[in-house]
């Protein structure tokens, strides 16, 4: 893995780049877990701080920006606080059932326990002991037992790498590219690759395409692309109007929200169809607050529900 990252970047040597780092790659890791809360800078965008320093990487001179986000951080650590109690009844189920079982030989029961030990990530367990005795058959067993307790130390780095991620950048002049403007161009760039979820959604089926020939590969990015400018645009539109008209719309919970996602407009407009008859053409199972949502979206929205 490491290896084919270094490679992408040296196929990016002659252009400049802005990365989020993968902490797979051990120095990222150990930095992310640093205790470095205090020498952090503030950012111009708001709840954001921020270290910089300059590392070599893949033959690659490069900035890393540690960044630290406030709310980010608050989500982190109450994640964590659940999941330390989870671990410690786990591993202590495990530890029990450990404690009856019988090893032919006590390299085994060693094995076993180190192996549990070794999955830990904010436990670990203490005072081993491996005892040895005849069980019914008179045969010699050995069985292990040990103390679960937390282990602060892990639990620290945890703590230490809430919140926090790394932006890379090979701009190493601070003049050309700030901290701040690393960390906004990479928040813009956040953004469009969200867009891109809409492919692997069941929704819009997009997973269930297949095809071979390189020129329709390439027709379906094309189309998806340009799938994904009309989604946004749409999205943006109806966000636009009820921020304007200070208005909302029920989200998936039933609770006001004036920033929906289009997805979740195009699942409540599932189930209505266009009668055609001699007479006239009518829309049926559109309900009042159908008509409500078509009112934030352009005419040409309402022209096609027969509203104008």
């Amino acid at each position: 893995m490491h290896n084919e990252h270094e490679s992408n970047l040296k196929l990016m040597v002659n252009m400049n780049w802005i990365s989020r780092v993968p902490l797979s790659i051990k120095k990222a890791k150990n930095l992310v877990k640093a205790p470095i809360s205090k020498d952090l800078k503030p950012t111009d965008i708001k709840g954001y701080s921020y270290q910089e320093e300059k590392v070599s990487y893949g033959g690659i001179e490069q900035r890393w920006l540690l960044i630290e986000s406030i709310d980010r951080k608050k989500a982190d650590l109450k994640k964590l606080t659940k999941k330390i109690p989870e671990e410690f009844l786990k591993t202590n189920k495990q530890l029990v059932k450990l404690e009856k079982e019988e090893f032919a030989q006590k390299s085994l029961a060693e094995l076993k326990i180190k192996d549990l030990a070794g999955k830990l990530k904010y436990h670990q367990i203490l005072d081993i002991e491996i005892t040895e005795r005849l069980n019914k058959g008179q045969t010699v067993v050995y069985q292990v037992k040990g103390k679960l307790i937390e282990n602060q130390e892990l639990i620290t780095k945890h703590e230490n790498s809430c919140g926090r991620f790394i932006l890379a950048t090979n701009i190493l002049d601070t003049t050309k590219l700030a901290p701040t403007e690393i960390l906004r161009i990479y928040k813009e760039q956040q953004s469009t690759e969200r867009g891109f979820r809409f492919i692997k959604d069941p929704l819009f089926f997009a997973d269930s395409l297949f095809v071979k020939n390189p020129e329709r590969v390439e027709t379906m990015m094309m189309l998806m692309a340009l799938s994904l400018l009309v989604y946004n645009l749409g999205q943006r539109q109806l966000r636009i109007a009820l921020k304007t008209q200070k208005s909302t719309v029920k989200n998936q919970l039933k609770k006001p929200t004036e920033s929906p996602t289009l997805r979740w407009i195009f699942q409540c407009f599932q189930g209505i169809h266009i009668l055609i008859t001699q007479e006239a053409d009518r829309i049926l199972n559109l309900t009042d607050e159908h008509c409500r949502i078509l009112q934030f979206l352009p005419n040409p929205c309402q022209k096609y529900y027969l509203l104008c």
